[in-house]
């Protein structure tokens, strides 16, 4: 498996994507939403082939390119460094999908007239409302396309027929919105940290489950690196919690910057954070671990040199027991601690099952 680190918080900040939470979330409902997605496309095939003898065949080609699109889109999201530009691409290619279905099946006669609303609903769920705004404007234009494209005269004789659907997106859209604004609002209040915009506790414990299934089915190991940063109460005690509020956010978006656009970055209180690291075994989490730690201390935060101590461990392929793991890296959080704080130390287990005995082993670190 690559395990290429897109920086998507490095990379230039887009207007689908303003800021790094939004990323987050973005690549986070991708995810929630295939599939959904998935079932969609047998529905619609369903519903194409039962209609085959009286809209025509044709209609079924543009839904497989839009299934062989999705496909290569779910492959790049992985490691795309604005993977906002991948999902946007992704929902664009399934208007076009259904656009095209509409110029086959009749154009403004088209009973697949509607179902241009269907990608639009999701819409709100990735991006803010500016994307959301612009998405009705481009599905308008399709809609236009496909109508006036086919049958200028019929759309001049029943204008009806292309201001009722115009009317439909747009209100689908304001909806959709909405419902979603209030739905982000009471799930950021329970799941990302207000100071930081990281995931909290709250959002860990509904991960962990989907992780040790996701790590049994495809048989890889889930990674965890556990991160401490030094002396913090001193910076706290003697520039004031201002500059430690600061210290803190800036933490927070070095080490976005470091990270693959799934995985996940938690702040568990104070100044302690959690990396959840999927398909990593130790030694490539030993790598992140460093890589963070470098950029935490390369450049003054606030004005204060700022460093930070992390302790690693991974679990056997398929076998990820939370508890365990994040036990293992915990100690070696502590021996990287004992050894003199801003390293990486690595907490190896071996034959677990069979004698329950611990190596730790150091990484080798930069001066």
């Amino acid at each position: 498996m690559d395990h290429h680190h897109a920086d998507i918080s490095v990379a230039p900040r887009s207007w689908l994507c303003p800021e790094p939470a939004d990323r987050v979330r973005a690549v986070d409902m991708e995810e929630r939403l295939r599939p959904f997605r998935r079932a969609s496309f047998a529905t619609a095939a369903v519903a194409l082939v039962l209609s085959g003898h009286w809209v025509g065949w044709w209609t079924l080609v543009p839904l497989a390119f839009a299934v062989v699109g999705f496909t290569l889109v779910d492959r790049q999201l992985a490691t795309a460094q604005r993977p906002e530009l991948t999902i946007a691409s992704a929902w664009l290619l399934a208007e076009l999908a259904i656009a095209g279905s509409i110029a086959l099946t009749g154009g403004p006669r088209s009973p697949a007239l509607a179902w241009l609303v269907i990608p639009l609903v999701t819409l709100p769920a990735r991006f803010n409302s500016r994307a959301v705004a612009v998405g009705v404007a481009v599905v308008s234009g399709l809609l236009l396309l496909t109508t006036f494209g086919v049958d200028t005269p019929y759309i001049l004789d029943h204008p009806q027929s292309i201001v009722m659907p115009i009317a439909l997106l747009v209100t689908v859209a304001l909806l959709s919105s909405a419902l979603m604004k209030s739905d982000l609002e009471h799930r950021s209040s329970s799941v990302i940290d207000p100071l930081t915009g990281m995931l909290n506790r709250n959002a860990l414990q509904t991960r962990i489950a989907e992780l040790v299934q996701q790590a049994a089915i495809l048989r890889e190991p889930v990674a965890l690196i556990v991160g401490d940063l030094d002396n913090f109460k001193a910076i706290n005690d003697g520039h004031g919690h201002a500059a430690g509020d600061a210290v803190l956010k800036d933490v927070a978006y070095r080490m976005r910057k470091a990270l693959r656009a799934y995985d996940l970055a938690y702040r568990l209180g104070g100044e302690e954070f959690l990396i959840v690291l999927p398909g990593a075994d130790g030694r490539q989490a030993a790598e992140v671990a460093e890589s963070l730690r470098h950029a935490i201390a390369g450049d003054p935060i606030a004005g204060l040199l700022v460093t930070i101590s992390f302790g690693v461990s991974a679990s056997e392929p398929g076998e990820f027991e939370y508890d365990t793991v994040f036990a293992e890296a915990d100690l070696a959080l502590y021996r990287s601690k004992q050894e003199g704080r801003n390293r990486v130390r690595v907490n190896e287990t071996h034959e677990r099952a069979a004698v329950g005995a611990t190596t730790s082993a150091s990484y080798p670190l930069a001066a």
